[in-house]
């Protein structure tokens, strides 16, 4: 299936957690439906230009039996008739990088690769937008998500897709070796804003508050709490305009035996938004909350104030 996606984007492995992601940013509607294709430890593709969907699945398809990035897409390449319209990227999970080109890509186009990443655009305002890309990326601190935003960002900065702002997405999977099973870290779309990569950072700012939570409650629940406190202070210097996240580290510190922490975090939460204290019950009788008749009595007597 050939769909329009005029963009520019970036494919990246981080070395040290082997986290792969994709971001992307585009004047086309939902850039994130058709661009960005990651899969955990297999490999990451973006898929652009006159985009092919099925270089996506198919490229992680190859690339999870075994080949590299290079023989993944020249494979590809090599099948496809119309090759020369497509602009395609893929990195394996081994952190090799490949990427095409084609020579109809409308101007400006280009790529740049580097170490376990590689950044490209087509329709792009300035013929330096990629290597400002490649620059932002290698220089930008944080993990990796942080990394393939300010990329974005960085892009945008240089002139961006020359017609404009309207959509983005940022995908992050864990590594190979994450001991917190999700399907994703980051997974954010941005299918139509005059300001997607603001609506982005505004999203990523939110996603790392459950982030952190998720740390947390993994640590309170493999006994590491040196590790959750820690986890539970990045949560804190977050403002994310909902108190869920404490909610459900403090439900998890209730859980494993850590009462008086958790007392603290939920007089705060019921403070500002008492719709949690209602929970309680549920919880317990759910088997998600200690079902000790004494401990719900003293969650729920906790003032509001």
């Amino acid at each position: 299936m050939e769909i329009v996606a005029h963009t520019y984007s970036i494919v990246a492995r981080d070395p040290e957690t082997g986290q792969l992601g994709v971001g992307v940013q585009s004047h086309s509607f939902a850039c994130g439906a058709v661009v960005p294709w990651v899969e955990q430890g297999v490999g990451a593709v973006a898929t652009q230009a006159m985009a092919d969907i099925s270089y996506g699945p198919l490229g992680l398809e190859l690339m999870r039996a075994g080949k590299t990035a290079e023989q993944a897409l020249a494979g590809l390449v090599a099948a496809d008739p119309e090759s020369d319209i497509r602009q395609v990227a893929m990195i394996d999970g081994s952190g090799r990088v490949a990427v095409h080109s084609g020579s109809r890509c409308i101007a400006h186009a280009g790529h740049v690769i580097g170490d376990q990443f590689s950044v490209q655009g087509n329709l792009l305002a300035k013929p330096d937008v990629w290597e400002k890309m490649a620059e932002a990326y290698q220089k930008a601190k944080g993990d990796l998500s942080e990394r393939i935003l300010n990329a974005l960002e960085a892009a945008q900065k240089a002139g961006g897709d020359v017609r404009g702002m309207q959509s983005a997405a940022l995908i992050v999977v864990p590594g190979p070796d994450d001991p917190i099973r999700r399907p994703a870290i980051t997974n954010l779309r941005v299918d139509d804003s005059r300001q997607p990569l603001l609506e982005l950072r505004r999203l990523l700012t939110i996603q790392r508050a459950y982030e952190w939570k998720a740390q947390g409650i993994h640590a309170v629940e493999q006994g590491d709490m040196k590790t959750a406190r820690e986890s539970y202070g990045k949560l804190r210097g977050l403002v994310v305009g909902t108190r869920e996240p404490l909610f459900w580290y403090a439900t998890a510190l209730a859980r494993h035996g850590h009462l008086d922490e958790a007392l603290v975090i939920f007089k705060e939460v019921f403070a500002v938004e008492p719709v949690w204290r209602s929970l309680i019950d549920r919880l317990a009788k759910a088997g998600f909350f200690p079902a000790d008749e004494a401990i719900v009595s003293r969650v729920k007597s906790l003032p509001e104030k």
